[in-house]
């Protein structure tokens, strides 16, 4: 598995994040869907890369920056066909390592609340992620979770090298 660069942003992976964002409107209301469309991924506050196994597309994940210090996970997404293989793990750990490397202190995500998404809340608690309050434009919502990690500390670092 390898973790690459998407930029340009490349067909099957706009495919999967289609699939993405269309697994978020079957599951949650239209208004507690916060996955990022085609332009949004492309702005120049986020950054996307790839898992790919020989060329195939496996997942992908971006950061998207909200201040200096701190940083957002979106549209973290494997691939149905290679879930439960790690690739959601490699991602965040990427993810992790590459906002540590950008100075961020705190890293956000929002994920739903429905059961779908429970091995993602797992898999974020797993790497030291807690559940905050609403950050940036995000207002109360019974269909979001929010979360947070503090990557000043040494815990959060302990807990991503644990896993590599």
């Amino acid at each position: 598995m390898r973790i690459e660069l998407e930029a340009p942003i490349s067909e099957d992976v706009y495919g999967l994040l289609g699939e993405h964002l269309k697994d978020m409107l079957a599951i949650s209301p239209a208004a507690s869907v916060h996955a990022l469309d085609r332009h949004a991924m492309s702005t120049s506050d986020v950054t996307l890369w790839s898992v790919r196994d020989s060329g195939a597309l496996l997942g992908c994940g971006a950061l998207k920056e909200l201040a200096p210090d701190t940083g957002e996970i979106k549209s973290m997404r494997t691939a149905s066909a290679v879930r439960g293989r790690g690739v959601g793990v490699r991602m965040l750990i990427h993810l992790l390592e590459t906002a540590r490397n950008r100075g961020y202190t705190r890293l956000n995500l929002e994920t739903g609340t429905e059961e779908f998404f429970a091995p993602a809340r797992r898999l974020y608690k797993r790497h030291g992620f807690r559940e905050c309050a609403p950050f940036g434009d995000y207002r109360p919502d019974p269909h979001s979770r929010f979360m947070a990690i503090d990557l000043s500390t040494e815990d959060s670092q302990a807990s991503t090298r644990r896993e590599c």
